[in-house]
This record gives C-alpha cells, sequence and structure tokens, in this order.
C-alpha cells in the first residue's frame, strides 16, 4: 500500500518549545497507521522499514529549517534490522540528501512486539556510537519491560498513554509514574509522557518532574505537515 507521513509534535514544555517530531505512517488516502502496516510481512518488513525512514527524512528536508534544533522522530522495527550499521546506510544518504543532519534524528521502537533483547541492546549501542538519539516508545506496555532497562539504556523512554490516562485522580498510577521518573533519572535517561489529552494530566505529571510531553492536547498528528510553535496550544 502506497504511504506519507504525519508528524506529531513533541512539546518541552519548561522551555515552551518544539522539542521534535514523531512521523507516524499514513496512507495517501487518509488510511490509518493499522491500515498501511496490516501490509507488512516477514518478506516487505525491511524494505517497508527503510522506505519510512527515507520518507520521514525527505519531508523534514523539505519542510524543516536547517536552523532549528527540532529533532525528527522515526519509529523502527528492531525484527527488520539484520545489521545496524547496514542497515543505516539508506538512512543516512537520505539525510544527506535533504540537507538534514544526523545528529537531530531519534529512533523508537515500541516493546509491544517480541523481540531478541540482545539484538536490540545492539541496535540501540550502535545508534548510540553513531550520535542518534535513542528511544522506547509505549514504555509500561509491552512485552519486556523493565528487563529491557536492565540490559540497556536508550536516551529516552516515552511512559505509555494508558499509564497516564487519568493519572491526575488515580494515586496508583501516580506511584507508577514517580517510580518511572527516578528510576529513570538514576540511569541518565530522559522521560516522555505521550497522549497526554487534558490539563489535569499534563499538571500531574509536570508536578512528577517531566518536561517533554505529545498529545492531543497540544496537537493532533498532520499528514505530510509540521505544526509550528505558534499553532500549538502550550498549556503553562
Amino acid at each position: 500500500m502506497p504511504f506519507t507521513m504525519a508528524f506529531h509534535p513533541i512539546i518541552d514544555i519548561d522551555q515552551e518549545r518544539i522539542w521534535g517530531y514523531e512521523a507516524l505512517v499514513r496512507g495517501v488516502d487518509g488510511q490509518s497507521a493499522a491500515s498501511v502496516l496490516s501490509a507488512v510481512t516477514e518478506a516487505n518488513r525491511y524494505v517497508f522499514d527503510q522506505a519510512c525512514r527515507v520518507k520521514a527524512i525527505e519531508l523534514a528536508g523539505a519542510n524543516l529549517s536547517a536552523a532549528s534544533d527540532s529533532r525528527l522522530s522515526i519509529n523502527f522495527m528492531p525484527n527488520a534490522v539484520y545489521e545496524p550499521r547496514a542497515c543505516i546506510r539508506a538512512t543516512l544518504e537520505a539525510a544527506a540528501r535533504a540537507g538534514f543532519s544526523p545528529n537531530r534524528l531519534m529512533f523508537e521502537f515500541t516493546e509491544n512486539e517480541r523481540m531478541d533483547t540482545s539484538h536490540v541492546a545492539n541496535i540501540v549501542a550502535e545508534y548510540k556510537r553513531m550520535g542518534f538519539t535513542t528511544a522506547i516508545d509505549d514504555f509500561g506496555a509491552g512485552y519486556a519491560g523493565l528487563g529491557l532497562l536492565a540490559q540497556f539504556q536508550p536516551d529516552l523512554i516515552k511512559i505509555d498513554m494508558e499509564l497516564l490516562r487519568g493519572v491526575d485522580s488515580s494515586v496508583a498510577r501516580q506511584a507508577i509514574v514517580a517510580g518511572i521518573v527516578a528510576m529513570a533519572k538514576a540511569l541518565g535517561i530522559t522521560v516522555l509522557a505521550e497522549g497526554v489529552e487534558t490539563g489535569g494530566e499534563l499538571a500531574t505529571l509536570r508536578a512528577a518532574g517531566i518536561s517533554l510531553f505529545q498529545g492531543y492536547l497540544f496537537a493532533k498528528p498532520q499528514v505530510e505537515t509540521f505544526a509550528t510553535r505558534e499553532q500549538l496550544q502550550l498549556v503553562a
């Protein structure tokens, strides 16, 4: 299925600025990510993963100012990366063509899919050596959980939105978030809260020490469009 990318801003609420944008796959006629991903098989996984990276970088290069320091966050499929340095070649070539600095790239993977954690640790270590930012998406919702962090430490973890939903009225959720934030601080990992939808959730998470946010409270993903700071609802 032909595809394109939507971009969802990541907000640094303390600095009141756009920290980066996550690239999210979409169909060219508005189809959902799930619809596009349903066509991915073992046979085409590698090609699809590479094509997504290139498309996201091409759009970022055409639409984000070279003077900006905003990052571009790209989801990758660990099972599609057979050897990190070889598989990154097309990504670096796309960045060079687009005039997009590789040090502005962040690669995130979800723990929702069973994976060889040793293989993932190797990918993360190699990407960090290359100067990329690395992140675990949907932290707290997948198979591996804390076991991943025991084996390797990414630069950033994105707390799963289901853990954060209604956090302002849940003592249990607040305790879990506090534990994640404390653990991340001890490991030198930045925490991002994703899926934030209400002012109450935002206030509670800020009080917990989180400053990076993503969610409909600020903006929705926009196809082939990068929201500007002026278009966002930056809630103080």
